[in-house]
């Protein structure tokens, strides 16, 4: 008889139990050490340029002055509040694209209380109108997807996404109808005299108010998420919403309430970006960090406590990179070269965290890879 040729795979993929946070975080350390030592090569053979001033230059760019420092920080919190207003979302597998719109409403209605009530109320009574009428409206606009998809089951993804670009264009339809001086169409700094409805600065800095609300929320997230009920009935819904029908979680109910939640602290940030830093709202006011938000999620693995740090390797390189292009007179499409090539290894080396890759031997038995 021919003899039996063996049709096992050369290479065999198969999922990992749990790795000690150890073991992953050597992982990532390695991606992020492969990644430098690419960004190097490219950086001599396109540039010419010495590399390790490359680096240099990244640091500088997040952390070359005070200022520097505090705006990256600043930075940092506000991708962290909508990172983690995303993170219920998508720990219940509702797929939230829209904290870019939520932000923006949450924005509009504090520009809105700024505009129409700023010198007609005190800061005591104005401020706090415009804290409930950010989270309300940030609110409001997540509750619209989360309706359609609880009552009909529509796809999430394309609702959320679609209310973005209304929100960006409710938005810019507001900002020609309050645009100062008329035809300039920009709104300006809103009160600029008075300020009115301007958040108040924490020990004289104007940078603090939203790290500490960044760490409160992030505090919050956490204990919600892990030791809250409403934490577990997400998570229940997000491995099965077969099983948590079973045991008695109305699903519907549970994600209305989250995509609440979720646009909730949208507004809250829309709020921060408006009356806290830039104390005035644009179509752009949110720098597309609705997006980028994400991917910080996502790379965190939902968990609140490691969004602290994707968040700030995102900031730190995005202020990284406009410092290259100043100091070096490179284009700044070369900065988001050297970024993206970090960003690819540190989200591919989730693969190597979640899979392990066997090669088969001649022998027939497989040899561990890793």
């Amino acid at each position: 008889m021919a003899k039996t040729e063996n049709h096992e795979p050369f290479i065999h993929i198969s999922k990992r139990d749990v790795l000690p946070w150890y073991k992953s975080m050597g992982i990532r350390a390695i991606a992020i050490l492969a990644a430098l030592i690419v960004c190097a090569i490219v950086t001599m053979v396109l540039t010419g340029d010495n590399p390790i001033s490359i680096y240099a230059a990244i640091f500088k760019g997040a952390f070359g002055s005070s200022r520097k420092t505090w705006v990256t920080l600043q930075s940092m919190s506000i991708l962290l509040l909508i990172s983690l207003a995303l993170t219920p979302a998508f720990k219940m597998r509702f797929w939230n694209i829209g904290g870019e719109g939520q932000v923006l409403i949450g924005g509009l209605a504090a520009a809105a209380c700024m505009i129409c009530l700023g010198g007609k109320l005190p800061n005591a009574v104005l401020i706090p109108i415009m804290i409930v009428a950010s989270i309300a409206a940030g609110a409001f606009w997540a509750f619209i997807p989360a309706f359609l998809k609880a009552k009909w089951n529509t796809n999430e993804t394309l609702s959320t996404l679609m209310m973005n670009y209304i929100g960006i264009q409710i938005v810019a339809y507001f900002t020609v109808y309050w645009e100062v001086p008329k035809g300039s169409g920009k709104i300006g700094i809103i009160n600029q005299n008075g300020n009115e409805g301007w958040l108040p600065q924490i020990a004289g800095s104007k940078y603090l108010l939203a790290i500490i609300v960044a760490v409160i929320v992030t505090i919050g997230m956490y204990i919600y998420l892990n030791y809250s009920k409403h934490g577990y009935e997400l998570s229940v819904v997000g491995e099965s919403e077969q099983t948590a029908r079973y045991v008695g979680i109305k699903v519907p109910k549970v994600i209305i309430r989250t995509m609440l939640l979720s646009g909730a602290i949208c507004g809250l940030v829309g709020l921060l970006l408006v009356a806290g830093i830039n104390h005035t709202i644009t179509t752009t006011i949110t720098d597309g960090q609705g997006f980028t938000a994400v991917m910080v999620s996502w790379m965190a693995k939902f968990n609140p406590i490691y969004m602290i740090f994707a968040s700030f390797l995102i900031v730190f390189l995005n202020r990284g990179a406009s410092e290259i292009s100043t100091a070096f007179g490179l284009n700044h499409s070369f900065s988001d070269i050297l970024t993206g090539i970090i960003l690819f290894f540190i989200i591919g080396c989730e693969f190597f965290i979640t899979y392990r890759i066997s090669f088969r031997k001649k022998n027939g038995k497989e040899e561990k890879a890793s």
